[in-house]
């Protein structure tokens, strides 16, 4: 996983200790906490990849969603532009891999779900 925002960047690629998740797992659990944040349910959020150390904090502000990872601040986003990347990198790692799971694997089944409620939460941005 690859963040990047106007001041900062987190990465789980090559990092000791290892941050390599199970990543459809992960970003289900991804999807599943923005779409409490941006919903307003929660202020702030913390995501940590499915068997990994890699973490990350959002939290509402004035100015937008606020990022950080271990290595500090990595910017601010308004919640519609957060939405709107997050579903991208969503639908494009569904759109080259999902398929790779067999059909009625729960994982996908999980995925799949979190998807459709992430789109309808960021199309309501």
């Amino acid at each position: 996983m690859v963040w990047q925002g106007e001041v900062g960047e987190a990465t789980s690629i090559g990092q000791n200790p290892d941050q390599g998740m199970m990543i459809f797992l992960s970003v289900t659990q991804l999807l599943d906490v923005l779409r409490d944040l941006l919903q307003g349910r929660t202020a702030i959020t913390r995501f940590v990849g499915v068997d990994s150390s890699f973490t990350l904090t959002f939290k509402a502000t004035k100015a937008g969603i606020s990022v950080t990872s271990r290595s500090g601040k990595l910017g601010v986003a308004s919640r519609a532009a957060l939405a709107a990347t997050v579903l991208h990198a969503a639908d494009e790692l569904a759109d080259s891999a999902l398929e790779a799971l067999p059909a009625h694997d729960g994982v996908r089944d999980d995925y799949t779900a979190a998807l459709n409620q992430f789109r309808s939460v960021a199309r309501s941005l």
